[in-house]
């Protein structure tokens, strides 16, 4: 699921509708972008309806990675943007498109790998999903009417993508050339944790328990960890193990 042109992973998780993904795949090839990922499809993989509305633009679904998880399908990635119309309760960035992109293009330019999440027609993304994000996409549409096609929200990424070009900004550059910790490093660093404070007795009461993992789970992605970050956490957990055996 590697590619060699440096340029966003545009993951579809859930998608419902083959027509949808489709519609994505052209919109992406549109505006020079071709590294789709496709989480969990309703309909299987692959889809001959999604074939028929990618129109030219086949060889974006010919080379889609097909993955169980949102997890698994950011494992290689550095930054994550999650592109969500609602209100989510997790405090995250939230940029525009347009910032998003700029974003993206310096990150690449530093040796990063971008990922940017779109939830599926009905609902959209999950909290469990935007939690695994290090910032949220938000598009100023019409308050009464905030819904966004699946193919168009993918379409307004493409073109501000294309239109950022290779103009980055230096404010950026700064951010990019820092070594951030893959999507797999910071999910083995939330695995580390919670199996500590499980035996510490931490996820107390049960019924909150799911709620409190996700919203560690958000905060490792908030912080846009590097890979020193996730190696020094990892030795304070290994230390503290170390200290209370020896006490």
């Amino acid at each position: 699921m590697t590619h060699d042109t440096p340029e966003p992973a545009i993951v579809l998780v859930r998608p419902q509708m083959g027509e949808n993904i489709g519609a994505s795949a052209r919109a992406m090839f549109n505006f020079g972008l071709s590294h789709m990922r496709v989480v969990a499809p309703r309909d299987g993989w692959p889809n001959e309806r999604a074939v028929a509305l990618a129109s030219g633009a086949g060889r974006v679904l010919d080379r889609a990675g097909v993955v169980g998880t949102v997890a698994d399908a950011i494992r290689d990635c550095t930054y994550v943007f999650a592109t969500t119309g609602r209100g989510r309760g997790l405090t995250k960035p939230i940029v525009s498109p347009e910032r998003a992109m700029a974003q993206a293009r310096a990150i690449h330019a530093g040796g990063g790998k971008v990922a940017v999440l779109f939830g599926p027609e009905r609902a959209g993304l999950e909290n469990e999903d935007v939690a695994l994000a290090n910032a949220i996409i938000s598009v100023p549409v019409n308050p009464d009417f905030p819904s966004i096609n699946l193919a168009q929200c993918v379409l307004l990424t493409a073109y501000e993508w294309r239109r950022a070009g290779v103009e980055v900004p230096p404010e950026v550059m700064e951010l990019a050339r820092t070594d951030f910790a893959s999507g797999l490093e910071v999910e083995k660093l939330g695995d580390h944790f919670e199996e500590r404070l499980e035996a510490a007795g931490f996820f107390f009461p049960e019924t909150k328990a799911g709620h409190m993992r996700v919203s560690l789970r958000n905060m490792w992605a908030r912080l846009a960890l590097t890979r020193a970050d996730v190696q020094t956490l990892h030795g304070v957990l290994r230390q503290m193990v170390r200290w209370k055996e020896r006490g």
